[in-house]
């Protein structure tokens, strides 16, 4: 039942990915000195990274029409990466070879900027990476022109403790990916719950797993009050729906890596109604209240977001917030690369994401008061009550 949406996403992703890698044309291209490139390092597969590639894209032109860079425009640069830290390497090391790339951005491959710190550091390249894995920031000695935007898993872990506490539930079966997001983000939740929750079984599945049935059955056979996935969006959704095909009727919680688009796709629609996710208020903004001129800002990104692509993809916005911290660090010192890594690391703003902090003992910038609980109601997701 997946692979039309798949093979459909992908498509469009290559399109896109494709287009931005040129996306000026000799009319309307600036003049090559004031032109700065941001590099996208992206899996063309990934319908994750579909969405970074289309928020950078609407975020530079929203900022370069803007005027707020003077003369100054950004350039979007984007390799496919094919989620192989090899590949990935090579990538970030052609865009460290040029002097026209200023920052680069990464997307949802950990192990790829991991793969890539020494040669990061060493080529001076400011980088903000998208991927789930609090490794790609640490140890933070080893990480000093690497950043990132998106939810900690240690925060994540005590959003979801912290509801399990509040509705009683005790005994919990797990459900995480196999790779360095995965098995960080089972041992924050492992340390989070302390004592007085159980894990009545642990389960890993490849990242690429196409059936997933016999773990997630595994899991439902230990009779447990909550199924707790951790793993990306399709993942995820294919969890709930193997879990209530099992018979399974306790609650189902996902971590922030589960996040995708605001409508849930119709074959999980029944399967996911009344599932727990923590994530950012972004998406589910149409629940929130513009009281601050930050809360203004997010519902005009949702909307801008969504008249362009005709639908909202949670994580777009840790792509767009990607984007103005190193708009406002380019405004200030040009391509510099050093000075844009030192304004980077002082950054204290209220993104599109939420609040963002980042200091040189914290690369990592997403406040745990970014969180909060939603619920999926009817296909889509909403502000949990």
């Amino acid at each position: 039942m997946r692979l039309p949406r798949i093979t459909a996403a992908t498509a469009v992703a290559s399109m896109l990915l494709a287009g931005a890698a040129g996306c000026s044309s000799d009319d309307d291209a600036p003049d090559g000195g004031d032109t700065v490139v941001v590099a996208a390092d992206l899996n063309n597969a990934s319908a994750v990274d579909l969405a970074y590639a289309r928020a950078l894209q609407l975020r530079i032109e929203q900022i370069n029409n803007s005027g707020q860079l003077g003369e100054r425009k950004l350039e979007l640069r984007t390799q496919d990466n094919r989620n192989d830290p090899t590949v990935s390497l090579r990538n970030i090391s052609t865009f460290g070879d040029d002097p026209a790339v200023a920052a680069v951005i990464g997307g949802i491959c950990d192990s790829c900027v991991v793969g890539a710190a020494k040669t990061i550091n060493d080529k001076r390249l400011p980088t903000i990476s998208l991927a789930a894995s609090d490794e790609v920031v640490n140890p933070v000695a080893e990480r000093q022109y690497i950043f990132k935007l998106g939810p900690n898993s240690a925060d994540s872990a005590a959003t979801l403790v912290n509801e399990f506490t509040r509705t009683g539930i005790k005994k919990i079966a797990v459900l995480h990916t196999n790779d360095l997001y995965g098995r960080g983000a089972n041992a924050a939740l492992t340390d989070a719950r302390g004592s007085g929750i159980t894990a009545t079984a642990t389960r890993a599945v490849k990242t690429a797993a196409s059936d997933i049935t016999q773990a997630v059955g595994a899991l439902t056979d230990t009779d447990p009050q909550a199924l707790v996935v951790l793993t990306p969006p399709d993942l995820a959704q294919q969890a709930a729906t193997d879990a209530r095909a099992a018979g399974f009727r306790g609650s189902i919680y996902f971590d922030s890596a589960a996040a995708s688009d605001l409508f849930i796709p119709r074959a999980a629609v029944r399967a996911t109604d009344n599932a727990t996710m923590v994530f950012t208020q972004i998406l589910a903004i149409d629940d929130v209240i513009a009281t601050t001129p930050a809360k203004s800002s997010r519902k005009q990104w949702f909307r801008d977001y969504t008249s362009r692509y005709g639908s909202y993809s949670g994580v777009a916005s840790f792509a767009a917030d990607a984007v103005d911290l190193i708009a406002d660090a380019v405004a200030r010192v040009g391509a510099d690369r050093p000075a844009i890594r030192e304004i980077i690391e002082t950054s204290q703003v209220d993104g599109l994401s939420g609040p963002i902090r980042l200091t040189p003992d914290n690369h990592s910038g997403l406040m745990p008061q970014a969180l909060t609980l939603l619920v999926a109601r009817s296909g889509r997701w909403r502000l949990a009550s």
